[in-house]
């Protein structure tokens, strides 16, 4: 039976960054409504460009991870619910899903394919709700954005500042959906996330079948509750 193991990674540090970087606080309903009230409306018919939604969710979440002294503590559980709030909204977990599968992906039923996204959007929010504990005091430094205004899918490159050390290369794909654009894929120093689970994946399948890798993922998924509950 094959094992599944979490895709490489770069050291601890920098894998806690990947989690960081594509958050964002959801604002309350009432603050919500005076900066909407407070806009001219062609700022309000004017959609994100890709880089600014990078940059803006970056900044909120590293500012929001300083000042939450339970998240620096550790508190699991108000991790869980800080990432399923402020980073999945931005996720496009159905493609995501279906690119790291691949080509078995096609293969799979309807039910096979939903069990799929469940298994693994729980996999990342609980692999990026571990890491995000230990962010402190990195900056994102964003990159020039190449690409044309008509484009539906671009890559976002920016750095991670750490002091003291080498920045770190995060780069995002996303792709447009109406006014707005949705992260389907992350680079952290040179490697995506989607084709490195792709290769796992993969390898699962062969192995066990589109059923054995729901299991493998469900089973990684009942592996962190365990040891961390808070």
């Amino acid at each position: 039976m094959t094992t599944m193991r979490a895709p490489a990674r770069p050291a601890a540090g920098r894998r806690r960054l990947l989690a960081a970087a594509i958050g964002t606080p959801w604002l309350c309903a009432a603050a919500r409504g005076l900066a909407i009230a407070a806009l001219p409306a062609a700022a309000l018919a004017a959609p994100e460009a890709p880089d600014a939604l990078i940059r803006r969710l970056s900044v909120e979440v590293l500012d929001r991870i300083r000042a939450d002294k339970d998240i620096q503590a550790g508190d699991f559980r108000k991790l869980s619910d800080f990432v399923d709030a402020v980073v999945m909204p931005h996720v496009n977990f159905q493609r995501m899903t279906a690119l790291a599968v691949g080509r078995n992906w096609r293969s799979a039923t309807p039910e096979q394919q939903k069990q799929l996204m469940t298994e693994f959007r729980v996999l990342l929010l609980r692999t990026y709700s571990g890491a995000l504990g230990s962010v402190r005091d990195q900056t994102v430094r964003m990159k020039p954005l190449r690409a044309d205004p008509a484009d539906t899918e671009v890559v976002v490159r920016s750095e991670v500042v750490i002091p003291r050390a080498e920045p770190v290369q995060l780069d995002y794909r996303l792709e447009k959906a109406g006014d707005s654009w949705r992260i389907y894929d992350v680079n952290v120093l040179g490697v995506w996330l989607v084709e490195t689970y792709r290769s796992q994946f993969a390898q699962e399948v062969a192995a066990r079948g589109i059923d054995g890798l729901i299991r493998s993922l469900a089973e990684k998924n009942r592996s962190f509750e365990s040891p961390r509950k808070s």
